[in-house]
């Protein structure tokens, strides 16, 4: 009898035998992984010899059928450690064991720490899927143990994280055209505690996450970023964290305020964006937020959408004839290439803020993020663009 997979009395399933297929052999392991499987009883479900069947299996996933199995069963304890106050023996049978001590056994070797004491410490390695969401759980003092890095688009987190960020996923939507499911091999082979992503990804990709451990999904467009923050510390019970951060911010956002104040005034701002051969007005969250709520600044332009691309010609930026402004340029060759242009253009140099030269050169990094690190690295950008100064004189 196979240690991993005790025999089974009687058949588990019956099918034709018309040639392999692996796919739902593999989708019946994934719904019937807490009961008693072996190998040839696979084996025969695909069709196959149990040699050339284990064969098969490894080179399509990557694993063997007993790993993966173990995968399955290994994941799911974890779940039912983390979300419910079920005895070790009622979690062993749960998920396919009939011998609590082999589990305990089993579950130590596969994870590193036993079941009681993961049950202590769960969810301490979390999988961010979105670089906004790695800087809440920093904000919550939470290095994820995998989330996306680019050293172009995420630089802040890439050049100070990644030696700590142990398993670094692909970026994806909006930053490259991959979908999310292009990083699913990877988080379900290391086996995260939990993992937090927004409503952006798909409900296809949520439900794969969900499969692979205890999952959280927040509403992007609904929340702000403090609401945001108190959600997912809630799911990791770091309430008293996120509190902390959300009292400094507003400390250092009344620092930045007052010292911005003193030099700005009554000054009226505008942030401008250039997309190929266009300029366009552009507020995100993160720059309404910050900006206009936090520090209180005034708009040179009237709308009232937090977060717009609109197109704006020269001539109708110099009726708003901002005193300083904010331009991010897109890294595209069009962009840039008008960029150049436009600073050799006699239009633009009439505007007050390009003569007086408070034209302030902006990156996506952290201008683009939305969230609680995004937005204090903000804060501290604006007062530093604007006054000269630094947020590290702020008292903690």
């Amino acid at each position: 009898m196979n240690a991993e997979w005790p025999a089974v009395k009687g058949p588990v399933a019956s099918q034709p035998n018309s040639g392999p297929n692996l796919d739902e052999v593999k989708a019946f392991m994934d719904r019937h992984y807490h009961e008693p499987l072996t190998t040839g009883q696979l084996a025969e479900m695909a069709g196959l010899s149990p040699k050339y069947f284990a064969h098969l299996f490894k080179k399509t996933y990557g694993q063997s059928a007993v790993e993966y199995l173990t995968d399955l069963r290994i994941n799911r304890a974890k779940r039912y450690l983390a979300e419910s106050g079920a005895r070790l023996r009622e979690i062993a049978l749960q998920v396919g064991y009939s011998d609590e001590f082999y589990f305990s056994h089993k579950f130590k070797k596969e994870v590193g720490v036993s079941p009681s004491d993961y049950k202590k410490q769960a969810r301490s390695r979390v999988a961010a899927c979105s670089p906004p969401i790695t800087g809440h759980l920093l904000a919550l003092d939470v290095v994820p143990a995998a989330a996306p890095l680019d050293p172009k688009w995420t630089a802040y987190y890439y050049n100070d994280y990644r030696t700590a960020i142990k398993f670094h996923l692909k970026l994806t939507e909006p930053y490259s055209h991959l979908k999310f499911d292009a990083n699913i091999g990877m988080l379900s082979r290391i086996r995260p505690d939990a993992i937090i992503g927004t409503d952006r990804l798909s409900a296809d990709e949520r439900a794969k996450l969900t499969e692979i451990a205890p999952s959280l999904f927040i509403p992007e467009s609904e929340d702000g970023w403090r609401d945001q923050l108190r959600k997912i510390a809630h799911f990791l019970n770091r309430e008293e964290a996120a509190e902390r951060w959300i009292q400094r911010y507003e400390r250092q956002a009344e620092f930045v305020r007052e010292r911005i104040g003193k030099v700005l005034g009554g000054e009226r701002i505008l942030v401008l964006r250039i997309y190929g051969s266009r300029l366009h007005v552009y507020w995100n969250r993160g720059l309404e937020d910050v900006l206009r709520r936090d520090l209180r600044l005034e708009a040179a332009d009237r709308g009232g959408s937090s977060v717009r691309n609109t197109p704006i010609t020269l001539e109708q930026l110099r009726e708003l004839n901002p005193d300083r402004m904010l331009l991010a340029v897109c890294p595209d060759t069009a962009s840039r290439t008008y960029w150049l242009a436009l600073q050799h253009s006699s239009a633009w140099w009439q505007l007050k803020a390009v003569r007086k030269r408070r034209v302030y050169p902006i990156p996506s990094d952290p201008w683009f993020e939305y969230s609680a690190v995004a937005v204090s690295r903000i804060l501290d950008e604006a007062l530093l663009l604007f006054t000269g100064k630094s947020t590290k004189a702020l008292p903690h």
